[in-house]
């Protein structure tokens, strides 16, 4: 009982310093990077489309807390281009373990790599954070005492923050009761009073509290900086690795950003499993090798690049011999050489000009195709990987592609590629899954190769379209076929190229596939894709 009665003023003054903290305490944040509202937008609709954010939630938020708001942090400082987290001070307790397992993400040497590879990518980005999963669960598990510290100053800061609102409302009430020379009554007084000393106490409490938990994240955080700097990494890895998987397969990153988020994750997963899997480091390699014959290309040369030889034609003069020219002293052999028909020139065999018409690529697949070779690549794998490198030749020569897959008399399917649409990689995919199984026939797929090729002629009136052969087995013809054949190359004047995979005795002098083919090459080692690099030369 207050023993002189208490004026408002005097209560005022007491817990003035409570009522000020009540009215001016922080916001305190929940999520350690700053976003403005496209961004927190981006994450919310990503969110929603990604089966596999939404199963990672549910999996860390039954064990433990606020993990969706450090997953929405981790997707953002991977999406944003210059991320900014926000100051210890400004966090809620409860959240000081995300900020700093942010901060050590952010600061790590290996995040600076995963950025160039997710920034604006919110796929790329999603991707991110799946990647680190495993290492943000053994985080939190590491880290399991400087959560429990950590909520435990939230709740004593919670205590702290009630209890100087309880200041603030026992003085109104105490005002409210006074009387009119602002003597309040003497239980209002005593609860002002108890007020005061709860707001203390509860403060001291949450100050000590708060330093504990510090200490304690203090303590963890080399091991969480360790953990962050790994999940980068892998994450890093992972995201580069689909990246170049797509690229293999070529599929561009404009195609990527235009593609919805299901789709993209449809086929990312396509392309890790199975088959395509395998094949993807063959195929990039076709269609390295294939991008480089088609800049090693001459403008206007009449056949195959062989090598080098002597001569006078000034139009086939290779780069050194016309650098002479510019030095005086050397102007006179390069003269002499000239006269004599001694200048080294490019030297060019065999190949008529690069055709016009469709590019048709005939794969085997029959039972044998399956054999592995060398490396464990399939010969069914090689022929695709080419059909494919074929594929982008057409591309970029502007002509159609198809690809005909055959295997006995009764089993074909065509899948037609037109120059004037983008190719569906979809249907690539499709074409570079399907495998028919049984036995070999070569009329059948030529046939139709020839019918398309006709077809070409009647609607565009195109003609030298080029037939790619890639078969491992021998077969007969009719002499009837035959006749047909020959008539049909002669009206439409195609070239038919035959790769002998694994099988060289079907290259053999006087075979089916020689007598069929303008060029014929067998290949042994499937390692090898720069076996079949002048076909990109010719085609």
């Amino acid at each position: 009982m207050a023993e002189t009665p208490s004026k408002v003023d005097d209560l005022a003054s007491r817990g003035g310093k409570w009522l000020g903290l009540s009215a001016a305490a922080p916001v305190r944040h929940t999520a350690a990077v700053v976003a403005d509202r496209f961004e927190q937008l981006a994450w919310r609709d990503t969110f929603t489309q990604s089966a596999g954010l939404r199963d990672l939630a549910t999996e860390l938020s039954a064990r433990f807390d606020h993990t969706t708001d450090l997953l929405t942090d981790v997707f953002l400082a991977a999406y944003k281009v210059g991320p900014r987290l926000r100051e210890r001070a400004q966090m809620a307790h409860s959240r000081l373990l995300n900020h700093q397992v942010i901060t050590s993400l952010v600061e790590s040497p290996e995040f600076t790599g995963l950025r160039r590879e997710t920034a604006g990518d919110p796929y790329a980005a999603a991707m991110a954070v799946l990647a680190q999963a495993a290492a943000l669960r053994r985080i939190l598990e590491l880290s399991r005492d400087a959560q429990e510290q950590a909520e435990q100053a939230n709740r004593a800061q919670a205590d702290a923050d009630g209890a100087a609102t309880a200041v603030g409302e026992a003085l109104q009430q105490a005002a409210a009761g006074a009387d009119e020379d602002g003597t309040v009554p003497d239980p209002a007084a005593d609860a002002v009073q108890q007020a005061v000393e709860a707001a203390e106490s509860t403060a001291s409490a949450a100050r000590q509290a708060a330093r504990h938990a510090a200490r304690v994240l203090a303590a963890a955080a080399p091991g969480i900086r360790a953990g962050a700097g790994n999940a980068a990494a892998k994450a890093a890895d992972a995201v580069r690795e689909e990246a170049a998987l797509m690229r293999a397969w070529g599929v561009g990153p404009g195609e990527l950003e235009r593609m919805p988020f299901d789709e993209r994750a449809r086929l990312a997963e396509r392309l890790r499993t199975g088959r395509l899997a395998q094949w993807a480091e063959l195929i990039g390699r076709f269609r390295q090798m294939a991008d480089g014959e088609r800049a090693r290309k001459v403008e206007n040369a009449t056949g195959e690049l062989v090598g080098v030889t002597l001569g006078n034609d000034l139009s086939r003069v290779i780069p050194s011999e016309l650098a002479n020219l510019g030095l005086p002293e050397l102007r006179a052999v390069f003269a002499a050489r000239y006269a004599a028909g001694e200048l080294m020139l490019y030297d060019f065999q065999g190949e008529q000009t690069t055709g016009k018409g469709a590019i048709i690529a005939c794969v085997d697949t029959s039972h044998s195709m399956y054999v592995a070779g060398p490396g464990g690549i399939t010969r069914e794998a090689w022929a695709k990987a080419c059909a494919l490198a074929l594929l982008d030749q057409a591309r970029h020569a502007k002509r159609d592609f198809v690809g005909i897959l055959f295997s006995a008399a009764d089993k074909l399917q065509v899948f037609r590629f037109p120059a004037d649409k983008s190719a569906d990689i979809g249907q690539v995919l499709d074409f570079a899954e399907t495998f028919l199984g049984g036995g070999t026939s070569y009329q059948r797929p030529l046939t139709a190769a020839a019918e398309l090729l006709e077809e070409e002629f009647d609607d565009a009136a195109r003609t030298r379209g080029d037939i790619v052969m890639l078969t491992d087995d021998e077969c007969d013809v009719t002499e009837e076929w035959t006749r047909g054949w020959n008539d049909a190359k002669h009206l439409l004047g195609f070239r038919v190229f035959g790769v002998a995979i694994g099988a060289p005795r079907a290259a053999d002098a006087g075979s089916v596939l020689e007598a069929l083919c303008d060029n014929l090459r067998s290949i042994e080692d499937l390692t090898d894709v720069h076996a079949a690099a002048d076909l990109f030369r010719v085609i």
